[in-house]
């Protein structure tokens, strides 16, 4: 695969494809992390003297033009970070975009419209990848997040501009290869969220390379199920309780919780106290672990040279049931691993709490990074070869 820095982009047009998929309320960005990620590749293009023209999308529009998508709102706070005009135009295809790309002078910054504004780009589609080439001489791929999707701007580009791995695409290779091949022992991997369906393979390739595997937030619930343990009206995932039992759970590497924080309702509104996990009431459901499950968890990880984590430990967005998560956080930082993390909801609350500096690598992508580390080849990697 040709990296960014095997090539002369001096005075070239360079189409970036960056994963720009950020979450805004009432037109406002609330976490810039991808933005500030990608500076990088768009730091490195413009020093040398190349023409910058960025494309992304946002949100789920289905081939429709809706304003509450417009990647203006972003473009405006790229503009504001680099200190530096980013010029944009209403569509990524078309009469305007020609004409915007034509006229770009070095180091200047064109931002295309919301990719996804046409059903083609999704559909991998050959024709309106060639409208989208047509911007540029060379196209970069730096969107680690979207490589797992087979879309046009992803895949079928490839096989129109000479085509490299931007420097945040070669990170992400670069560290979450180490993770999948090669990690540094003790390695313990920290695995939460709400469905084990979406991480089955993710905990599947883990198996026999960790030395430990900590299972956490509601996915625990259904391994917990698995076992034969009542979990009142937690959240599971029935459907795939009987590929769950035919998982090695009882392997002495994989560890579950001990204690929660029990609630009649996600709200916390009701009476909520901690209980150990063999007596969890009909009437009541798991939303964190408890303090004696953040002991045994932080005992696991101090130690530990390698830490990837993916998944929070409970209904963090609620301030009763955010401690668990909060804690794996402090834990992680305090054993002073090598640590990775990934998953937009992990990497909002690690940003929100002011932590998300304190490890060592943060990933851009959720979905993405599970696949590849499941040992899933990536659509958008595998074109760049």
């Amino acid at each position: 695969m040709k990296l960014l820095k095997d090539i002369d982009v001096a005075g070239k047009k360079t189409l970036v494809r960056v994963d720009f998929n950020l979450t805004l309320e009432d037109g406002k960005i609330l976490d810039d992390f991808r933005i500030r990620a990608t500076l990088p590749t768009i730091k490195y293009l413009i020093e040398n003297k190349a023409k910058v023209i960025l494309m992304s999308h946002l949100g789920r529009p289905e081939g429709e033009k809706k304003e509450e998508f417009s990647l203006k709102p972003v473009a405006q706070k790229l503009s504001e970070i680099l200190g530096k005009e980013v010029k944009f135009v209403q569509d990524c295809v078309g009469e305007e975009a020609q004409n915007a790309a034509a006229s770009l002078n070095e180091g200047e910054i064109l931002f295309l419209e919301n990719l996804r504004f046409h059903k083609e780009e999704e559909k991998n589609d050959a024709e309106f990848a060639k409208q989208l080439a047509s911007l540029g001489e060379i196209y970069i791929n730096d969107a680690f997040g979207v490589s797992h999707r087979a879309h046009a701007s992803v895949k079928a580009i490839t096989k129109i501009l000479p085509s490299v791995a931007g420097l945040l695409l070669q990170k992400e290779l670069e560290v979450l290869g180490k993770v999948k091949d090669n990690p540094d022992h003790p390695f313990v991997a920290v695995i939460g969220g709400s469905k084990i369906s979406t991480k089955m393979e993710l905990i599947e390739s883990f198996m026999g390379k960790a030395d430990s595997i900590i299972l956490g937030g509601a996915l625990a619930n259904t391994v917990l199920l698995a076992k034969g343990i009542a979990v009142g009206k937690s959240m599971v995932e029935e459907d795939i309780l009987p590929r769950v039992k035919e998982m090695d759970i009882t392997n002495n590497a994989v560890h579950l919780p001990v204690d929660a924080i029990l609630c009649v309702d996600k709200e916390g509104k009701g009476a909520y106290e901690i209980g150990p996990i063999t007596r969890t009431p009909d009437n009541q459901m798991i939303l964190d672990i408890g303090p004696d499950t953040e002991k045994l968890f932080a005992k696991i990880l101090d130690g530990a040279k390698m830490i990837v984590w993916n998944g929070p430990m409970g209904l963090f967005e609620k301030e009763h049931f955010a401690h668990g998560t909060k804690a794996i956080a402090e834990a992680i930082i305090k054993a002073r691993a090598f640590s990775v993390v990934g998953g937009g909801e992990t990497v909002a609350f690690l940003e929100e709490l002011g932590m998300i500096d304190k490890f060592d690598f943060v990933s851009t992508g959720g979905g993405a990074m599970m696949e590849f580390l499941s040992g899933k080849s990536l659509p958008g990697v595998e074109a760049l070869k």
